[in-house]
């Protein structure tokens, strides 16, 4: 079985068009024809098939449950976790650049919109549940998984302290493509971090766990 055969079969799919699996493994600072646009259009259809997959499993959520189930999936870290476990990295086109989280973030995405583009939305979905199975299996629903900027706003609440505040530092790249570097601060704490990511949300989200991993549990 070749290489690329075998990350198909961890994909959960076969490519009519293999094409579109190359372009989703092309980063642009390998080349013109990059994985941009298909990231766009996968991230839209991870977050209806992991919706669609949660609404599903667990019947019995309340949809602010959902919500927080869900973000806990599609953030940053659960996709390049579910990236580094298929093996995705040994097969992306790099230029000149490091293999990060973010990276392997926007590869995964750009998979499931080449499959949507390949064979619908049914093959994306199997593709997406295929792809983070693991993440989606361990889920509590008992404790709704929360994302790190409300579980720390509440553990802030809860010690009647000022919620956090969050300041962009650095803004890089194109416009349709840009890193955001954000620092999270509790002033009464003396406490700061800071996460970086492909969008504001991505990096709030980083800093804010980095500052509740500086808290302790």
């Amino acid at each position: 079985m070749s290489s690329r055969a075998a990350l198909e079969k961890r994909i959960g799919h076969r490519f009519s068009n293999p094409r579109l699996l190359e372009q989703a493994l092309t980063h642009r600072s390998h080349g013109v024809d990059d994985n941009e646009r298909l990231e766009f259009l996968g991230d839209g259809v991870l977050g209806c098939a992991i919706a669609d997959e949660l609404f599903a499993r667990f019947p019995q959520l309340t949809e602010g449950q959902l919500t927080r189930l869900r973000a806990s999936l599609v953030r940053e870290e659960a996709l390049a976790e579910a990236a580094a476990r298929i093996g995705l990295g040994e097969h992306l086109r790099l230029g000149k650049v490091d293999l990060q989280p973010s990276l392997l973030a926007d590869a995964v995405e750009a998979i499931v919109g080449a499959v949507f583009l390949d064979a619908g939305y049914d093959a994306a979905r199997k593709s997406v549940v295929t792809v983070l199975g693991p993440q989606i299996d361990a889920l509590d629903p008992a404790r709704s998984a929360k994302d790190a900027k409300t579980e720390l706003q509440e553990r802030l609440q809860a010690r009647r302290l000022q919620l956090p505040e969050y300041r962009v530092v650095s803004v890089q790249g194109e416009a349709h493509k840009q890193s955001f570097e954000v620092e999270c601060r509790v002033a009464a704490l003396d406490l700061s971090a800071t996460g970086s990511g492909t969008s504001r949300q991505r990096a709030e989200q980083q800093a804010a766990q980095r500052l509740l991993d500086k808290l302790g549990t």
